[in-house]
C-alpha cells in the first residue's frame, strides 16, 4: 500500500516503520494537546484514530501515561484527603511513601508489575531500602555489612498492597489503565498474634495504684477499663458530651495527632457513636475528676488555655497520645502489673463484661463494634468460674473509691 493519505485521514502519515495519527483533545489539567496513536498499517492507524475521536467527543483524555509516583500524588491530593477520615488518608500516605514508591514509582501506570514488588517487600529489610542507615551519623546496619533485618510484617505488605490496589481502581475508573494488576495479586494473611490482656486483678490493682496516687488520668483509666473506650475517644472526650446526672455519655468525638498536628474529629465511623450509661464508677471518677480541674484551673491563672476537654494538662492543653501512653507504661510499672498495650485493655473490658453475664448485643454496643461476630470471637472469651466470682466484684470493690 503506498503511503498516499486518502479522504478524510489528513492526520495520519508514514512513521517510522508504519503509521501514526494524532487528534487535539482537552487534557484532564484543561489543556489543548495532540494525542498521537501508532500501527503498523493504514487500517490499524484509522481505527484507533477514529476510537480515538470518539473517546475525545466523550471527555478529557491523558496524552501520557503518568509514572505512579506522579499519579499517587495526584490520587492522595485530589481523592484520598478529601473524601476520607485525617488519620486514614495519613495512613495511605505513609503505605505510598515507605512502600509502594521507593519500589514502583519509577515505573509507568500501565506497565506496572505487582508480584515480584510484594516479594521483595516480605524479605528486604526496610532500613536498608529507605536508607535509614545512611542518614544515621554512625552506620550500623548495611553499611557495616551487619543487616537489622528489619524486614516489614505480613501485615504491612497486605496493607501496602491494599493500598495500592485502591488507588489502580481509581485509575481504571479514570480509564488509564485497563485492569488492575494489584487485585490479580494475593498476599497469604498473617497468623494472628495472639494477646494476653489483663486479669481482673491486675486490672484491680492498676486502678487501685492510680486512684491511691491521685493520678489526674484515673479516670481515663476507668472509661479505658470499664467501658473500653479507645485512645482517641478519651482524649477527645468533652464535658458537654458527660451528662453525670442522668448517667450518660456520648462517644462522638476523637483527638489524634495527624501529619504534626492535633485533629479533634469525629470518630472514625457512625458504629463508634454512641450514647453509653455510665456505671456508678465511672460517674465518681469523672465527678473526681471535674473538681481536681477546677483546682488546676485555679492554680494555672492566666496560664490556663480555656477548652471544654475532660482531659487536659495541668495548664488546659490538650493532652497529648503519645504522653497518654507513656504515662500508662509508667502507671502500670508502678503497680507492679504486667506491660500491655493501651488497645489490649478493650480485651479487659470485654471479658469484664461477659464475665458479667452482659447481653452480647449490650456488648457490641458498649464496644461499639459493627459486627456482632468481632465481639463474640475476640472480646467474649467465656472466663473460668472462679474469675467470674471476682470480676463480678469487682465493680463492688471499684464503687467505695466514690468521692464523698
Amino acid at each position: 500500500m503506498s503511503g498516499k493519505r486518502a479522504n478524510g485521514e489528513g492526520s495520519i502519515y508514514p512513521y517510522k516503520n508504519g503509521f501514526a495519527a494524532y487528534t487535539w483533545v482537552d487534557t484532564p489539567d484543561g489543556k489543548r494537546k495532540r494525542k498521537y496513536v501508532y500501527g503498523k498499517t493504514r487500517e490499524e492507524v484509522h481505527d484507533k484514530w477514529i476510537a480515538l475521536h470518539a473517546e475525545a467527543k466523550k471527555g478529557p483524555v491523558a496524552t501520557s501515561t503518568p509514572t505512579l509516583a506522579q499519579y499517587l500524588a495526584r490520587w492522595l491530593r485530589e481523592v484520598v484527603e478529601p473524601d476520607l477520615k485525617p488519620k486514614t488518608a495519613e495512613t495511605y500516605a505513609m503505605h505510598v511513601r515507605l512502600y509502594i514508591v521507593p519500589g514502583l514509582g519509577s515505573k509507568r501506570l500501565d506497565k506496572l508489575t505487582v508480584r515480584n514488588w510484594v516479594n521483595g517487600l516480605l524479605g528486604e529489610c526496610q532500613c536498608c531500602a529507605q536508607g535509614l542507615d545512611k542518614k544515621r551519623d554512625t552506620p550500623r546496619c548495611c553499611a557495616t555489612g551487619e543487616c537489622c533485618e528489619r524486614i516489614p510484617s505480613r501485615r504491612t505488605v497486605q496493607d501496602a498492597r491494599a493500598v495500592l490496589r485502591s488507588a489502580l481502581t481509581n485509575a481504571t475508573t479514570e480509564e488509564l489503565i485497563s485492569k488492575n494488576v494489584a487485585a490479580l495479586v494475593k498476599v497469604r494473611s498473617a497468623r494472628k498474634t495472639k494477646r494476653h490482656p489483663w486479669s481482673v486483678e491486675e486490672a484491680r490493682h492498676f486502678l487501685e495504684a492510680a486512684s491511691a496516687a491521685h493520678d489526674p488520668l484515673y479516670a481515663a483509666y476507668v472509661l479505658i477499663l470499664v467501658l473500653g473506650f479507645r485512645r482517641g475517644e478519651v482524649l477527645g472526650l468533652t464535658w458537654e458530651n458527660v451528662n453525670l446526672e442522668a448517667g450518660e455519655i456520648t462517644v462522638q468525638m476523637q483527638l489524634q495527632r495527624i501529619n504534626r498536628r492535633l485533629v479533634h474529629d469525629e470518630t472514625k465511623t457512625e458504629a463508634s457513636s454512641a450514647t453509653l450509661p455510665l456505671p456508678e464508677i465511672c460517674v465518681a471518677a469523672l465527678r473526681l475528676r471535674r473538681k481536681e480541674q477546677e483546682l488546676s484551673r485555679q492554680a494555672a491563672g492566666e496560664l490556663w488555655t480555656a477548652n471544654d476537654f475532660v482531659f487536659t494538662t495541668r495548664y488546659g492543653t490538650p493532652f497529648e497520645p503519645r504522653n497518654f501512653n507513656r504515662r500508662f507504661m509508667d502507671r502500670s510499672a508502678r503497680a507492679g502489673v504486667r506491660r500491655i498495650r493501651l488497645h489490649d485493655t478493650r480485651h479487659t473490658c470485654g471479658s469484664l463484661l461477659a464475665a458479667l453475664d452482659v447481653h452480647p448485643r449490650v456488648a457490641m454496643q458498649i464496644l461499639r463494634h459493627s459486627k456482632i461476630a468481632v465481639t463474640m470471637e475476640v472480646y467474649t472469651h467465656v472466663p473460668s468460674e472462679a474469675t467470674r466470682r471476682a470480676l463480678r466484684k469487682l465493680g463492688k470493690h471499684l464503687g467505695k473509691q466514690d468521692p464523698k
